[in-house]
């Protein structure tokens, strides 16, 4: 069984579908609505469980009365939590997420980190050391960093989540065996990831083919399916999850092609199932 350890965020989620988005000062009334665990890392760790990985979050989540919705969650999609800052009376963050009918198109209003603080906990360097493949997302800086620190001295490949360009990346690329790159992703000097010692770097573009790049100079492309979209919401975080599970598979990272094939059609099945949580049940192997 391949292990993988996510670092990063753990939010509460709030999902809303509409069948239109209000404007300033409007109302809508919502077709279905859903709770569940959220953000990048943690929707990241849920997605390599349900491939049958064996999955530790580290996040910071806290003593607040929502902080027990997230733990909840994620036991029952078989995800391990260390919690590097359980006495945290602050709220966790919260995120309210609207998805259109009809589009599967979504907006989402967020504090990211919020208010809680994490450090870095002892066992740190173990828990990374015995993983497969760790993967990063950059919030919660300090933690972020020194994940990728001791991922690197054990050896033990990277996969960095990098959305939207924020300072920790600089000390974060260095050190990724693979950059998962949104289209939105840019550097605030126009440097190449590969540049600053990132070994493949990856740019997802929605429905377009992801592209990918080595320092060893090979390129190319793997096309996405066409599919009816239901549910764009945390697309992109299945993706990162289960290319986490074929680099956990593939530590020396031979073939990516591979495993980017293997990330994009899990991210296809998300897309086609609305909610959170039930399309996990239509994964190949899920229980």
């Amino acid at each position: 069984m391949e292990r993988v350890v996510c670092v990063g965020l753990a939010t509460v989620d709030l999902v809303y579908r509409v069948d239109r988005l209000p404007g300033v000062d409007e109302k809508a009334q919502a077709t279905a609505f859903d709770v569940a665990a959220g953000g990048p890392a943690a929707n990241a760790a849920v997605t390599a469980a349900a491939l049958g990985a064996d999955v530790t979050l580290i996040t910071a989540i806290g003593a607040h009365p929502l902080g027990a919705l997230i733990r909840a969650d994620l036991a029952a999609c078989g995800v391990e939590v260390a919690d590097v800052a359980p006495d945290a009376t602050a709220p966790p963050p919260v995120s309210a997420v609207t998805v259109l009918e009809g589009t599967g198109e979504r907006t989402i209003v967020s504090r990211n980190a919020g208010d809680v603080a994490a450090g870095v906990p002892e066992g740190l360097d173990r828990a990374v050391a015995a993983a497969g493949a760790v993967l990063v997302d950059g919030h919660h800086p300090a933690l972020a960093v020194a994940a990728a620190q001791a991922a690197h001295r054990a050896g033990r490949p990277v996969v960095l989540d990098a959305g939207h360009w924020r300072p920790v990346f600089a000390e974060l690329l260095p050190l990724a065996d693979v950059a998962a790159c949104s289209a939105a992703f840019r550097h605030p000097d126009g440097a190449d990831p590969l540049d600053l010692g990132s070994r493949h770097v990856v740019v997802t573009r929605g429905p377009r083919p992801v592209l990918w790049r080595s320092r060893d100079g090979r390129a190319g492309e793997v096309a996405v399916p066409v599919v009816a979209a239901a549910d764009t919401a945390g697309a992109g975080d299945a993706f990162h999850g289960a290319l986490a599970v074929a680099v956990a598979r593939d530590p020396a990272v031979a073939d990516l092609p591979a495993a980017l094939r293997r990330a994009v059609a899990v991210a296809a099945v998300r897309v086609q199932h609305a909610g959170p949580r039930a399309w996990l049940r239509r994964l190949p192997g899920a229980g």
